[in-house]
């Protein structure tokens, strides 16, 4: 009987009749294909607490986002998330030991994007050796924080045109920054090559103690992250002349960038993946960065972090990872120009 009706059935008529079963076919076809992501995102849960290894110490932004994470995780993932302060060798004592972890989703690394120069400055086998790119995988880039050129008011400058103008005429002006192949470090001497001017850089132990120094006048010049250091700008002891990104941060709206102030090939920030042991299986990437993606959606997460100067983000895993290997590329590729050493 269906023999005799394809039979008489016209062509058009046949796609006609066909077509809704091929439309129920791909429907279908498509929605197992959700159903197989969502069941492969969820696959994994974890039994036991989740450390999260944090190589810088206590106080600082990366910190803070991290007993972020610790506090909200465990709802979803039903674990309990530890942190852990490791800090040393710019980030590398930290990141080896999580290297070093068996690659089973209960031992991660929250690092601000600065370890990915770290190599590229401090001698071979610092960290353990650690290869960051490659002993490690990216789970999702949580949040960035701009890099601002801020200044000491009594240094007179306002623009970034002001301070190109100023370095031209007082050449080895000194700026601070984080550290040598910080960054900060990097963007200064970027700053230095676009606006063919003689910068002297003068590292610190860490973020803090630099802007402190500009802040009480010892240096009038600091390359920053924005991170804990939006009271000393809002308070007039500094001056926020510029970001170092492509476009103007929602967190200092009316800060000009310097591309727009025709200064360009000085675009960077600083941005906080979470990483876990190479080899760590596709599913547990899968649920930790879901999760995680979740927590930097939350409203008061973005409140808090707002006010820390810290702008969340949330990505894929791809995403993330090629980010990361970029980043890391193009920080090598400073270092080897600039000859930058270690402190």
């Amino acid at each position: 009987m269906i023999h005799t009706l394809f039979k008489t059935l016209s062509a058009a008529a046949l796609c006609a009749a066909l077509l809704p079963l091929a439309h129920a076919q791909t429907a279908g076809a498509t929605t197992g294909a959700a159903a197989g992501a969502n069941a492969n995102a969820a696959a994994w849960s974890p039994t036991k607490p989740i450390t999260l290894i944090v190589p810088v110490p206590p106080g600082s932004s990366t910190d803070m986002l991290a007993r972020l994470l610790a506090e909200r995780l465990p709802a979803t993932l039903g674990q309990t998330v530890i942190v852990t302060n490791r800090p040393g060798a710019s980030g590398m004592i930290g990141a080896a030991s999580v290297a070093r972890a068996e690659p089973d989703g209960y031992t991660l690394l929250l690092s601000p994007s600065t370890l990915l120069g770290a190599p590229h400055v401090l001698p071979k086998g610092a960290g353990s050796g650690v290869d960051v790119v490659n002993d490690l995988t990216v789970i999702v880039k949580t949040a960035s924080s701009p890099l601002v050129i801020l200044a000491h008011p009594s240094l007179g400058v306002k623009t970034p045109r002001e301070l190109a103008a100023y370095a031209k005429s007082n050449p080895g002006l000194p700026y601070a920054s984080s550290g040598s192949g910080s960054p900060q470090h990097i963007a200064g001497q970027l700053f230095s090559k676009a606006t063919k001017t003689e910068l002297t850089h003068v590292p610190y132990k860490g973020v803090m103690p630099a802007v402190m120094d500009t802040v009480g006048g010892q240096i009038k010049l600091v390359f920053s992250a924005l991170g804990g250091v939006t009271q000393y700008i809002d308070g007039g002891q500094l001056v926020a002349v510029a970001v170092t990104e492509k476009a103007r941060s929602a967190l200092l709206p009316n800060v000009p960038t310097l591309t727009e102030s025709g200064i360009p090939g000085v675009e960077l920030n600083v941005f906080f993946p979470v990483m876990a042991p190479a080899r760590t299986p596709a599913p547990v990437l899968a649920r930790l960065n879901r999760e995680i993606n979740a927590v930097m959606r939350a409203p008061d997460v973005k409140e808090k972090m707002r006010a820390a100067g810290v702008e969340t983000l949330g990505s894929t895993v791809e995403d993330a990872q090629r980010e990361v290997r970029e980043e890391y590329q193009r920080y090598g590729q400073v270092v080897a120009e600039f000859n930058i050493k270690a402190d």
